[in-house]
């Protein structure tokens, strides 16, 4: 472990500096640069930055190891392309088939396939399994017919802290019902989320899904980051 130095602890962070700010459809959306980490602000909400990254990865590898033994090359359906880790993991895993990524802001899209979040993800986007859909995730839930082995979902803080009123339809009892509908049998519904919620939970199960349970990622302060897992077995 490094040492840690007074000097160290009371250091003042970095000042932030806008690279981009857009107006969509959603709101204002930022992307900003802080030392060397990338920051993305939605509607003056703090969303994800790159400082870390465990508990984005976490999100793949916990679904991927729930998926029943013997499953060849699982597809996967990522809700939110933020800075990038989660579709970096997946892509990173010979083990995933198709990868595709359901990103509504297309300012998102642009800081990963054109600027400086293409530092991320590049090979990711290049590899042939990963597609990109710039489309409402809640809206394609519920129109699509495709089915997908994992669904990844990170969109915002979670459950009980959501970025935008329109995100509260993915944990709503249709919205979980859709992701349901939407994994094949045997699949895996990841949700991230900013802090535990048993009430959560306690959706899943009425919605039908088994084998629900919380992984946790400690962080430096606060509540830990989790993954919400559960399995539609039927």
């Amino acid at each position: 472990m490094p040492d840690i130095h007074r000097s160290d602890i009371f250091a003042p962070a970095p000042s932030p500096v806008t690279l981009d700010r857009r107006e969509g459809p959603y709101g204002e959306v930022v992307l900003r640069e802080r030392g060397d980490d990338f920051e993305i602000i939605a509607n003056g909400c703090f969303l994800m930055d790159t400082s870390d990254g465990r508990s984005e990865r976490l999100l793949i590898d916990a679904a991927l190891a729930a998926l029943p033994p013997g499953r060849t090359a699982p597809s996967v359906l990522i809700g939110g392309l933020g800075v990038g880790f989660s579709l970096v993991r997946a892509a990173a895993e010979p083990k995933w088939g198709r990868i595709v990524v359901a990103e509504r802001e297309q300012a998102i899209v642009d800081w990963h396939l054109r600027g400086p979040l293409g530092s991320i993800s590049g090979a990711a986007l290049a590899d042939p399994r990963t597609g990109i859909l710039t489309t409402d995730l809640v809206e394609y839930l519920r129109t699509t017919t495709d089915r997908y082995d994992a669904l990844c979902l990170d969109i915002d803080n979670g459950p009980d802290w959501t970025v935008t009123e329109d995100n509260t339809g993915l944990y709503s009892p249709a919205g979980l019902a859709d992701c349901r509908e939407r994994l094949t049998p045997g699949g895996v519904l990841a949700v991230w989320s900013a802090q535990p919620s048993a009430d959560f939970e306690q959706a899943l199960r009425n919605a039908g899904f088994d084998g629900v349970r919380t992984e946790e990622v400690s962080v430096a302060r606060g509540v830990p980051d989790v993954v919400h897992l559960a399995l539609r077995t039927t």
